[in-house]
């Protein structure tokens, strides 16, 4: 197999995994691994979600504390495309993710987030970071509780 053959074979495999890791990262609130995930002037778009745009850090430090109400999280990221020019690339993922939290009666409450991330790439020194996320949520399963608000 050509060098550049193995060389694409490799970016797509380290692509998918960065975006395993970004869901990670969010389940676990694993915040400290946001530089192994994004550029240093990475943007992220959480609007169709009912959150916010821009610098990653910022859309991360909302993303926690719109997460704090929803303790249990399980992102499962799947159908991922990605398309490599040299240095660049772009990649699309479906993602379904659901929220939970345990209620006093016994159980848990359970909502689910599913659509598409849509992300830029780029090489760096350090290997394959996003450097513009989009977070296209289409379905929610569930309903939001009575008086709940989103952080802004």
């Amino acid at each position: 197999m050509p060098d550049d053959a193995l060389r694409a074979i490799q970016d797509r495999l380290e692509i998918e995994e960065l975006l395993y890791r970004y869901a990670e990262m969010v389940d676990h609130r694993e915040w400290g691994q946001m530089d192994r995930i994004f550029a240093l002037e990475a943007t992220i778009d959480y609007t169709s979600s009912g959150g916010v745009a821009g610098p990653f850090r910022e859309t991360l430090a909302w993303l926690d504390r719109a997460l704090e109400s929803w303790p249990l999280n399980l992102h499962v990221v799947s159908n991922v495309l990605v398309e490599i020019d040299g240095d660049r690339a772009s990649s699309r993922c479906y993602f379904h993710s659901p929220m939970g939290k345990n209620v006093s009666e016994g159980g848990q409450f359970v909502i689910t987030n599913s659509g598409r991330y849509l992300d830029e790439l780029i090489r760096t020194a350090d290997g394959w970071r996003i450097v513009a996320r989009v977070c296209e949520q289409t379905i929610m399963q569930g309903s939001l509780p009575e008086g709940y608000e989103i952080p802004s």
